[in-house]
């Protein structure tokens, strides 16, 4: 795995929100140290960092915007602008980061971005999405997935799947389907630091 000066973080919904009962059980207690120490690694090193943050248009849902809900975590508020690199906040209502507020696509490119590490909440929702439409962007996209968690679903025909099992999913569905590579935190610090 090559990490490049020129390699972004996208975090990805890493709001106070989801720590709402609301979503129930969630897996990975260690995905927000890790992605604590991805965006720590991204800024001592001056490269990109994207900052996702949904803002629901539902009434019921935590993360809409006026509520404490939609406000960044507070390790990641902190760390907000601290870095010397570039930095971008996004806004969206749906799934992908490629569908938000200013143009992710275009911000990349622009700073000369062809790849990017994607971490954050869900695993499986907003973190698959926004990895799988970097895969069909022509990114390189990799997945430290131990930097994501989600929480327990319940689909259709009364199928149900748990946190670890949706991530699983996820894993294979995205490395498999060579939308991005799967790996963990551990692995891209360590290249970070070789880059």
């Amino acid at each position: 795995m090559d990490i490049t000066q020129h390699t972004a973080l996208v975090v990805v919904d890493v709001q106070q929100g989801f720590e709402d009962p609301f979503w129930g059980t969630r897996n990975n207690p260690a995905a927000d140290d890790n992605i604590a120490a991805l965006i720590e690694a991204w800024q001592s090193a001056g490269r990109p960092v994207v900052f996702v943050r949904h803002d629901s248009t539902e009434s019921w849902s935590p993360l809409r915007p006026g509520t404490s809900g939609n406000d960044f975590k507070p390790y990641v508020e902190d760390r907000r602008g601290k870095g010397p690199g570039p930095e971008l906040l996004v806004s969206k209502v749906v799934n992908s980061a490629f569908y938000g507020s200013p143009d992710l696509d275009e911000w990349l490119k622009e700073a000369g971005v062809e790849q990017f590490v994607v971490a954050g909440i869900q695993t499986n929702m907003c973190v698959e999405t926004t990895a799988r439409m970097g895969g069909n962007l022509g990114y390189g996209v990799i997945l430290p997935l131990d930097a994501t968690h989600t929480f327990d679903l319940e689909g259709p025909f009364g199928w149900t799947q748990n946190a670890d099992e949706l991530s699983r999913s996820t894993a294979v569905s995205l490395h498999g389907g060579g939308f991005a590579k799967v790996t963990s935190t551990e692995e891209v610090l360590r290249a970070a630091t070789e880059g």
